[in-house]
């Protein structure tokens, strides 16, 4: 390891050395460029993921000189991906080079694939920059005609939407996959999911009204959907709130629960729709 990381700091200063001095021959960045990248995976060999995150970047300065943007974007990624072992800063910082360096070039699939940010900022708990990565990333997968990875970073964005409290954003992506995944074999199976997805984003809103209309909309939209499970849920659900009454509430759940496992993300928004009924409830007796 350290005859790799002296190694990697000879070939540095050398890259170095290049830029600072002069050439009659050939171009300066040119043979920086072939030092640092040597430099880079010699550190990277040595596992010195910092050094070899900074020597990339480096290289991708010197691609930019020489007005080769996507062997820069590719340096940025590499920056980024031995960033990724010691900071989630500086691989954010890098890969957000890289997105911003695809996009001008027009390389819009790979500058989606690397908008993937979102999915360090999720592992931070930074829901909010999450979020508007993933959201740049439907973007661009669509400019690609990517549909498929378009709807999958959109339906991520719709979570995280439900999780900040946007929840008629949520409830817009969520309806709107649904209708495109009527008409598709292969997707037509994932529409109650989707609409149960959004009929919970409606219970947190709290608008008893809006939540009938939304079943009833539901139906229109898939005549199949009020013969399933996640329609019954969702309309015993709308009634318990309607009664104002938190047992029902609590036992539709478990019902449900019981057959069908509810993942975090619906427990969570579950709960806060209880608690909100709770208030309500008590906020009710106090007055009498």
């Amino acid at each position: 390891m350290a005859d790799l990381i002296a190694k990697g700091q000879d070939l540095e200063k050398r890259a170095e050395k290049k830029i600072s001095g002069w050439t009659l021959l050939g171009s300066k960045y040119e043979d920086a460029a072939e030092l640092f990248e040597k430099s880079a995976n010699s550190f990277k060999l040595g596992k010195s993921w910092d050094r070899a995150g900074s020597v990339f970047v480096k290289l991708s300065k010197c691609h930019l000189k020489l007005e080769s943007k996507h062997e820069a974007a590719g340096a940025y990624v590499n920056a980024g991906h031995c960033y990724k072992k010691t900071s989630t800063k500086g691989a954010i910082s890098c890969l957000d080079q890289a997105v911003n360096l695809y996009t001008e070039i027009g390389r819009h699939s790979i500058a989606a694939r690397y908008c993937k940010i979102g999915e360090l900022y999720e592992v931070d708990q930074d829901i909010e920059n999450a979020s508007l990565y993933f959201d740049r990333a439907a973007e661009f997968f669509e400019l690609a005609d990517a549909t498929t990875s378009a709807n999958q970073c959109k339906l991520k964005v719709a979570q995280f939407s439900a999780q900040l409290q946007q929840y008629q954003k949520a409830i817009d992506i969520f309806e709107d996959i649904a209708r495109q995944s009527l008409n598709n074999n292969l997707l037509k199976y994932g529409v109650r999911g989707h609409l149960l997805n959004a009929g919970l984003c409606q219970l947190c809103r709290g608008d008893i009204v809006a939540i009938t209309n939304s079943l009833e909309r539901y139906q229109d939209l898939d005549p199949t959907f009020s013969r399933v499970r996640e329609y019954k849920f969702l309309a015993d659900l709308a009634s318990a709130i309607d009664e104002e009454d938190v047992a029902k509430f609590t036992g539709v759940v478990k019902e449900f629960d019981s057959i069908t496992r509810l993942d975090p993300w619906k427990a969570t928004l579950l709960l806060r729709v209880k608690e909100a009924l709770k208030a309500k409830e008590m906020e009710e007796d106090d007055l009498t």
